[in-house]
């Protein structure tokens, strides 16, 4: 099931957008002016699939619909009413509705929980929400508005930036169910720092602020590793049983000695392609190259057996060697003006090199750190990465302000990116963007939001 179409009603009090997506294409761009409600449209999307309803309790609408392609709906409406603001909040219901069925309803309520309900340490609100400053046992000022909060009122309103890794409230059935085949991920303006646990293995340690693209080389690194661990888990496995497999087999016939050797060739290149992004030692494996004499029946039953083995041990690779490929060539492609080159290791994560010769660099400062890289340059790994290895597989992923920090070249080619990631990831796009260098001539796949006629 995919989201065909989005609409909200009374946003601010004032305006009124229907978003159709391209479902052909798989990307929607949404434009318009600063504070017709883009941003908040994401928000929304985001909060009701990934329960953090606060967005609902904060921002002024009447109501917010998202259609789905085969005809069901989801709806969600404030109730208008002439009660204070506090109130108000109480009175937000979501209606599920199915073609010749009767509509199911939920009605979210406020949170009501204690600091001891939540699964992390209060001390770090201060840290994940800009502004606010703890001024009390449970009270903080938000020094954006000059307003004193209680701890509820914090959560409430900042609920869809807050890592919760539970639900804060309970959810019927069909609610669950539907979000099981809806997976929506928002990549936000600012992405260079998240919360992350520390990286040091204390048991009292708490998550803080990290730069992100250290966090993810820090990831990357766990995955490689991973997946070096699974392949040799399964060189074991196959070796153990090779000889009892060689025996059993039945000789091929019809297999050619060329044949053998072009299987050998494909996989030496893939065995090199794998030394090249850090997946395999170079020490790794053997020489796959056979002598040029004719190959008998027996050597050839035995080739078959190896041949498979190697197959099966290097196609553990297949999905994250795709993934790191890509990623490399998009950010090498682009770091290569600012005479940058990206590696990959199973220790670090990302190695980043400077390419430009000169007597001025000492071997230890052509090495760069993540955090060593510009704004700019954090800004697109940090993005790619995440639609490459964060994302699940048929989800809609939105993205607002791709263009930040970007120069105008790398904005030219984000469509082009973005496509190419679309058809390795299995991906839909919404984007929110100012950048007519963005759009291109792409421009049927935009929807432009506008205000209401005068």
């Amino acid at each position: 099931m995919r989201i065909k179409e989005i609409s909200v009603s009374g946003l601010f009090g004032i305006f009124d957008h229907v978003i159709s997506l391209n479902m052909g294409e798989r990307i929607t761009i949404i434009h318009g002016p600063n504070g017709f409600g883009k941003t908040i449209i994401l928000r929304m999307l985001n909060g009701f699939f990934n329960s953090r309803y606060s967005v609902f309790y904060t921002i002024p609408f009447s109501n917010f619909k998202v259609g789905f392609d085969n005809q069901n709906s989801i709806e969600i409406i404030k109730v208008s009413n002439n009660s204070d603001e506090i109130d108000k909040k109480q009175h937000i219901n979501c209606n599920f509705y199915q073609p010749d069925l009767e509509p199911l309803s939920f009605s979210l309520k406020r949170t009501n929980i204690s600091p001891e309900d939540i699964d992390f340490p209060i001390d770090i609100l201060d840290d994940i929400v800009p502004n606010l400053h703890r001024i009390g046992a449970k009270r903080w000022k938000y020094f954006l508005t000059g307003e004193t909060l209680s701890f509820n009122e914090v959560i409430e309103r900042f609920e869809d930036i807050i890592p919760f890794k539970t639900k804060l409230r309970k959810e019927p059935k069909w609610l669950e169910v539907l979000k099981q085949d809806i997976h929506i991920r928002l990549i936000e303006s600012q992405r260079l720092l998240n919360v992350f646990p520390r990286r040091s293995i204390r048991l009292d340690d708490t998550p803080s602020m990290v730069s992100t693209v250290s966090a993810y080389s820090d990831e990357l690194a766990k995955l490689m590793q991973n997946k070096f661990a699974e392949y040799g888990a399964t060189s074991q496995s196959l070796d153990r049983t090779f000889p009892v497999r060689v025996v059993k087999k039945q000789p091929s016939p019809d297999v050619t000695d060329e044949q053998l050797r072009h299987q050998l060739k494909e996989l030496e290149k893939t065995r090199s392609r794998l030394i090249d992004v850090g997946l395999l030692n170079k020490n790794e494996g053997s020489d796959f190259q056979i002598p040029t004499q004719t190959i008998d029946d027996s050597t050839k039953n035995i080739l078959s057996v190896y041949i498979e083995d190697v197959e099966k041990k290097l196609s553990v690779f297949d999905e994250i060697a795709s993934k790191i490929n890509l990623l490399s060539r998009i950010i090498n492609n682009k770091f290569a003006y600012s005479y940058k080159k990206m590696n990959f290791s199973k220790e670090k994560g990302f190695l980043f090199t400077k390419c430009y010769n000169s007597d001025s660099f000492s071997d230890e400062k052509k090495y760069l750190s993540p955090t060593d890289l510009s704004s700019g340059e954090q800004h697109e790994l940090v993005l790619l990465y995440e639609l490459l290895f964060k994302v699940e597989p048929n989800s809609l992923v939105l993205i607002d302000e791709p263009e930040l920090s970007l120069h105008v070249g790398w904005q030219i080619q984000f469509l082009k990116d973005l496509q190419e990631i679309t058809e390795l990831a299995d991906l839909d796009f919404l984007m929110a963007t100012h950048s007519p260098d963005i759009i291109q001539d792409r421009w049927d796949l935009t929807v432009e939001l506008k205000g209401p006629d005068k």
